[in-house]
């Protein structure tokens, strides 16, 4: 089920990258990059845990005259995480990520997980979520996931806070390789 509250929520969807608004990337699970940017750019940052992507992406966007081009025709297959421990992993690297592309570039940082958003999005969800989406599910026009999406959601987002909060960006991280 985690799998399908993945794809039914568009996780991994470059839409949500091409709208970044510092600068559009591509993630590397679904990104191609001719060998010649390489030579202009440097390689991907060997010490860079997590965030590579972005990082490489910018630094095509701000050093050559490269665009990004995003195929729309192309046919990715991926697996989405399975179970709560891979899901959880997934979702503190993203934290990571944003706190690493913040001291290299400056971008905003996600607000904070809080206990008052957290009781606040709970109570939401079973004040006003699960009756609507349970109505939905019986006329036909819902999906049982709808019911489980904000739980999950919040899972998340307080992953993604953590990992932010936690993440250190070593000296080794900010160098490049070259070709």
């Amino acid at each position: 089920f985690l799998e399908k509250y993945a794809e039914r929520n568009s996780i991994l969807s470059q839409k949500f990258l091409l709208e970044h608004p510092f600068l559009p990337y591509g993630q590397t699970a679904n990104l191609g990059i001719r060998q010649i940017i390489f030579t202009k750019t440097g390689l991907f940052r060997p010490y860079l845990t997590t965030g590579g992507d972005a990082d490489i992406c910018w630094r095509i966007q701000q050093e050559t005259d490269y665009k990004l081009t995003f195929v729309t025709t192309a046919i990715i297959r991926h697996r989405h995480r399975s179970n709560f421990k891979e899901l959880k992993s997934q979702w503190l690297r993203y934290g990571r990520s944003n706190l690493y592309l913040h001291e290299l570039y400056g971008v905003d940082l996600m607000r904070d997980f809080t206990v008052k958003e957290g009781i606040y999005r709970v109570g939401r969800w079973l004040l006003k979520e699960i009756p609507r989406d349970t109505i939905k599910l019986i006329q036909g026009k819902g999906n049982p996931l709808d019911l489980i999406k904000m739980p999950i959601d919040l899972f998340n987002f307080y992953a993604r806070s953590q990992g932010q909060k936690n993440a250190k960006l070593s000296e080794e991280a900010k160098q490049i390789d070259w070709l």
